[in-house]
């Protein structure tokens, strides 16, 4: 593993993590309230289109992180699509 590997594996990691407590708020209480369902459909698009790019450049710390972060956020965009 490279220099630059370790570095994208690590922010990787790092922006994954910080949605995972989002996530986990949402499923725990169910108010979704406070989500915007443009910004989440958005947002999953972006990360699916990441996932894509990460799958055809074979470039391992984006393909893990995305796909990750993209069952997060369609998570809570399913929760938000449930419970309006």
């Amino acid at each position: 593993m490279n220099t630059t590997d370790i570095i994208g594996y690590f922010s990787a990691f790092l922006t994954t993590l910080a949605f995972v407590p989002q996530a986990h708020h949402s499923w725990k209480t169910r108010d979704l309230s406070g989500i915007s369902l443009p910004m989440y459909s958005l947002f999953s698009l972006g990360v699916a289109g990441w996932l894509i790019y990460g799958i055809l450049i074979t470039s391992w710390p984006i393909i893990v992180a995305n796909s990750i972060t993209l069952l997060l956020a369609c998570a809570v965009l399913s929760l938000k699509l449930k419970h309006r």
